[in-house]
């Protein structure tokens, strides 16, 4: 089998309902361009993913990726995800590019062999409890709300992002804790919102109301200031969700010592290879590498891997919008399409959430 064809087929996007992540943070944007990567074979087999900002893909694959993909075998995964890392080497990739050829080959190799991806990976389980992720919102009583919906929609689980101002977060989370009660696990994102001084202050709150992790407290450039937030505070550390260089980088925070979990994604950690790296890697250390963002994509690693906790469901608007992967008692269940499944109808455009988070 080799590769014949790479086409970029641009999409556009309506602008997304309006949401707000912290201060400082845009939340939802305007009407933009996506665009849809399809690698076809001479068997007549073809893979495909999905990225949003299409312009920008479009321009690198005409210029630097189409040329090396032509007339390979697109079985060979592993040689060709080392290729990109390569080419990213010449101009420095943006991050959700990196893995784009990597999950359109994963999809194509799915459909040669008749499974769906989480399956080919080896597989692990085949359901998975979501968890409820919000969005912003203005005040802790609409949060108490929100928390209120989601309970009912039948999520187990709560993660917070508030609005990126220490005192104020820790009062939320604190509040949260006590209108849900003990059994509700809670979570808390600080969208990279804090200095170490403020970090410290708020994860000593999320300590004392037993918070089950403390995501991305501040900016990833330093693994010391994390080694030191997590001697300081008894929450467990969820980091290395944005930093760049996939398990490489995952793996300085992991040797800190500061981590309990680490974050695994394609968009951005290098496609399908790059995540499944990490939470390999993480296992090693018998550390949790749970998957960032909702997408099918992530619906098929929650599946394969084995030390992940949970999925992640977008929570926005009120009243909350469902979302149509996650069923009335809370869990997702596995995909079972062969390849990704976008055939089948199931893609789904929040996979744009990881890249606004970045």
């Amino acid at each position: 089998m080799k590769i014949i064809d790479v086409e970029v087929q641009l999409k556009d996007n309506p602008a997304w309902p309006g949401f707000q992540w912290r201060k400082g943070l845009p939340g939802s944007e305007p009407a933009s361009t996506s665009a849809i990567l399809r690698i076809h074979t001479d068997e007549g087999i073809y893979g495909e993913a999905h990225v949003r900002r299409g312009v920008i893909a479009k321009d690198i694959v005409d210029r630097r990726i189409r040329d090396e993909l032509l007339g390979a075998d697109p079985l060979m995964r592993e040689f060709l995800w080392h290729r990109m890392w390569e080419l990213d080497r010449v101009e420095e990739f943006p991050i959700y590019v990196l893995g784009l050829v990597d999950v359109a080959l994963w999809d194509l190799a799915g459909k040669a062999a008749g499974l769906p991806v989480w399956k080919l990976l080896g597989g692990h389980r085949e359901a998975i409890p979501a968890y409820a992720s919000t969005v912003t919102y203005g005040s802790v009583e609409e949060y108490l709300d929100i928390a209120d919906q989601c309970l009912e929609a039948g999520y187990s689980a709560i993660k917070l992002h508030a609005w990126g101002d220490a005192r104020r977060d820790a009062e939320l989370s604190t509040k949260l804790r006590d209108h849900v009660g003990d059994k509700i696990e809670l979570m808390y994102d600080g969208s990279a919102g804090f200095d170490l001084p403020d970090a410290i202050y708020l994860g000593h709150a999320l300590s004392d109301a037993g918070y089950l992790w403390y995501e991305e407290p501040m900016r990833e450039f330093s693994v010391t200031s994390h080694k030191w937030l997590a001697e300081k505070v008894r929450v467990p550390l969820l980091v290395a969700e944005t930093s760049d260089g996939a398990h490489m980088n995952t793996a300085d925070f992991l040797a800190s010592g500061c981590a309990a979990y680490v974050r695994t994604s394609t968009p951005l950690k290098g496609g399908v290879t790059g995540a499944m790296r990490i939470a390999h890697l993480a296992d090693a250390y018998q550390v949790r590498a749970e998957v960032h963002g909702p997408s099918v994509i992530h619906q098929h690693l929650c599946m394969a891997i084995s030390n992940t906790t949970y999925y992640e469901a977008l929570i926005h608007g009120n009243p909350i919008e469902s979302n149509p992967e996650v069923g009335p008692d809370g869990m997702v269940r596995a995909p079972m399409a062969p390849g990704f499944g976008y055939e089948e109808g199931l893609i789904s455009d929040v996979f744009a959430f990881e890249n606004r988070k970045k």
